[in-house]
């Protein structure tokens, strides 16, 4: 079973009646708008690629419908493999469960806001 995420461009006067389709539509699934934008995000499933490719054209071709493109995919198979790697990894970081580690030898990158990518301090 593949998921992807779609996001329809249109003229903002013509979002509500897309919203409205959407939420009706049984190939779809509607998710939000931003109707000063003209956009809106809806869902579509398939057993493949090929079927969700069919329900991406039906979304492009209908009135009003400037774009509509496909943005991220999830692939049934692939997440399970993720879920495995990540069960079978120890979910806390070897170096916490030393007990003689020096707290300065520890090496912090969480905060890239003030982080010097340029190797300085």
């Amino acid at each position: 079973m593949n998921i992807s995420s779609i996001v329809v461009q249109a003229l903002p006067e013509y979002i509500d009646e897309l919203v409205d389709f959407f939420k009706k539509a049984d190939f779809t699934d509607y998710h939000l708008h931003d109707k000063d934008k003209g956009k809106i995000i809806v869902t579509i499933e398939g057993e493949g690629v090929e079927e969700e490719i069919k329900k991406l054209v039906k979304i492009q071709q209908l009135p009003h419908v400037i774009a509509a493109d496909m943005m991220m995919t999830y692939q049934e198979e692939q997440l399970d493999e993720e879920i495995k790697k990540l069960e079978a990894e120890d979910p806390v970081p070897a170096i916490l469960n030393e007990t003689d580690v020096d707290v300065r030898d520890v090496v912090y990158n969480g905060d890239l806001k003030h982080k010097d990518l340029h190797g300085g301090h």
